[in-house]
C-alpha cells in the first residue's frame, strides 16, 4: 500500500475550496480521486489567483494528485458516463447547491441503486434541509448564521471579516471524517450510506463556551465581542509589544499564578480581585492593565522569555511571510514546497496529518481534462477512437492549463 487510503476510488463533484479540501486530503492518503470538471471551463478555481499564463496556484493547492474528467454531464453520453463510473467507486461527493446533484440525475436515490456500496457526501453553505437550505452562501455566510462573526471584532463596530477559509476548510475536514466512518461501517455492515455536512453546521459547532453559558444561565451571561481580548478569561488577549503583537493566555486559574510568577508580581496571586477566573472577569480592564504595563517596561525577547520560562502559554503574532519561514514549520512541513511543471517551486500549506507507516505522496495537480482517455479507458473500457469522438462532440473537454 502506497498509503492508507490506497485502492480506494472517489468520484469528486465538488469545486473551490469546502469540497476540494475533503478529496484533497484523501488523494493525499492515496485514494484515487476523479475530479469531474464540467465542460468547457472545469472548476471555478482554476482562474481564482495567483494565476500566470492560465494555470492557477489556487487550484494546483486544493487539487494535487486528482485525475481530471472534463465532461458534458447535461448531455446524454456525458451522463452515461458518470452513470457507468458509479458503480466502480467507493464514494461519490459534491458541494453544489442542494438539488442540484439530483437534478443532473445523479442523486442519492440514482447513485444508490447504481451502487448499494457507495459513501456518498454532500456539502453545503447552510443544509440539505431547512428554511435557509436554499439560499446561496459561501464560507462567511455559515459563520454570519452560526453567530460566529458576531463573536469577532470590537464591540462598538461591525463584525469582522476573516480573510482566510477557516470554514470551508474545517468543514472540509468534518466531511472526511464522515467519509471515512461511513467507509468503516461498510466494513462492518457490507452497506453504504448517505452523508452530508455543511458550512453552517460546523461553524456552530465551534462556540466552545457561548451557547452553553447563555443557555444554562438562562441569558444571565451574554457572550459578546471584545476585540482582542476574551471577554470571560483575563488575560487571554493580545498585548502589543515594542515590534509585535502577543498572545499571551495566563487567565486560567492554573495559568494566573505562573503568570503572577512571569511578570514578578507574586502578591497578585492571593488578590481577592484576581484570585479566580470569576473575579478576574470582573476586573478584566485592570488586569489588562497590569499585563500591559509589564509588556511596556520591557523588551519583547524578555517578555517572551519571561512567559516560556514560567510556562504561560504565548506566541508573537506572526505575519503570513513570518510563519512561512519560521523553522518548526518549516522543520514539520508544515509549509511545504512543491514544484508544478508549469509554476514552478512555490510554498503551499502541508498536508496537517501524520501516519507512522507512511510518508508524503508525490503528487501533480491536473490540467483540465488530462486524464480524461486515462480513465475511460482503464475503467470503463473505451477505445481511443470513441473518446475522440467524444472529445470531437464537445461530450469531453481538454485544456492546457
Amino acid at each position: 500500500m502506497k498509503h492508507v487510503l490506497d485502492g480506494y476510488k472517489v468520484l469528486d463533484f465538488t469545486q473551490v475550496l469546502a469540497g476540494p479540501t475533503a478529496t484533497r486530503m484523501m488523494a493525499e492518503m492515496g485514494a484515487e480521486v476523479i475530479k469531474v470538471e464540467l465542460a468547457p471551463s472545469g472548476d471555478p478555481s482554476r482562474a481564482l489567483p495567483f494565476l500566470r499564463d492560465g494555470r492557477s496556484a489556487y487550484y494546483i493547492q486544493q487539487n494535487r494528485g486528482k485525475k481530471s474528467l472534463c465532461v458534458d454531464v447535461k448531455s446524454p453520453a456525458g451522463l452515461e458516463i458518470i452513470r457507468a463510473l458509479v458503480p466502480r467507486v467507493d464514494v461519490m461527493i459534491e458541494n453544489y447547491a442542494p438539488g442540484v446533484i439530483a437534478r443532473m440525475g445523479l442523486g442519492y436515490d440514482t447513485v444508490r441503486v447504481l451502487n448499494p456500496k457507495i459513501v456518498m457526501c454532500s456539502i453545503s453553505s447552510l443544509g440539505q434541509s431547512g428554511p435557509l437550505a436554499n439560499r446561496p452562501g459561501y464560507d462567511t455566510v455559515g459563520a454570519a448564521y452560526a453567530g460566529v462573526l458576531d463573536m469577532c471584532g470590537y464591540p462598538d463596530r461591525a463584525p469582522v471579516f476573516p480573510a482566510l477559509g477557516i470554514g470551508d476548510v474545517s468543514t472540509g475536514v468534518h466531511a472526511l471524517a464522515a467519509i471515512t466512518s461511513a467507509l468503516l461501517g461498510r466494513e462492518r455492515s457490507g452497506r453504504g450510506q448517505y452523508v452530508e455536512t455543511s458550512l453552517l453546521d460546523c461553524y456552530f459547532g465551534y462556540h466552545e463556551l457561548n451557547v452553553q453559558m447563555l443557555s444554562a444561565s438562562r441569558g444571565a451571561m451574554k457572550p459578546r465581542r471584545t476585540g482582542e481580548h476574551h471577554y470571560m478569561v483575563a488575560p487571554a488577549g493580545m498585548f502589543k509589544g515594542k515590534n509585535t503583537y502577543i498572545l499571551i493566555i495566563g487567565g486560567l486559574d492554573r495559568q494566573w499564578p505562573a503568570m503572577c510568577r512571569a511578570m514578578d508580581r507574586p502578591d497578585l496571586m492571593d488578590d481577592p480581585r484576581f484570585n479566580s477566573i470569576a473575579g478576574r472577569a470582573r476586573h478584566v480592564d485592570e488586569v489588562i492593565r497590569i499585563v500591559q504595563d509589564w509588556v511596556d517596561s520591557r523588551s519583547d525577547e524578555e517578555v517572551e522569555q519571561a512567559l516560556e520560562e514560567h510556562r504561560v502559554p504565548f506566541a508573537p503574532a506572526l505575519t503570513v511571510e513570518q510563519a512561512m519561514n519560521h523553522p518548526h514549520l518549516r522543520q514539520r512541513r508544515t509549509v511545504r514546497t512543491i514544484s508544478d511543471r508549469f509554476l514552478g517551486e512555490f510554498d503551499i500549506p502541508g498536508f496537517p496529518l501524520r501516519f507512522s507507516e507512511y510518508g508524503e505522496l508525490a503528487l501533480e495537480a491536473p490540467t483540465l481534462g488530462e486524464h480524461n482517455a486515462e480513465i475511460l479507458s482503464a475503467h470503463l473500457g473505451y477505445s481511443a477512437a470513441r473518446i475522440e469522438q467524444l472529445e470531437a462532440a464537445g461530450v469531453l473537454n481538454r485544456g492546457s492549463r
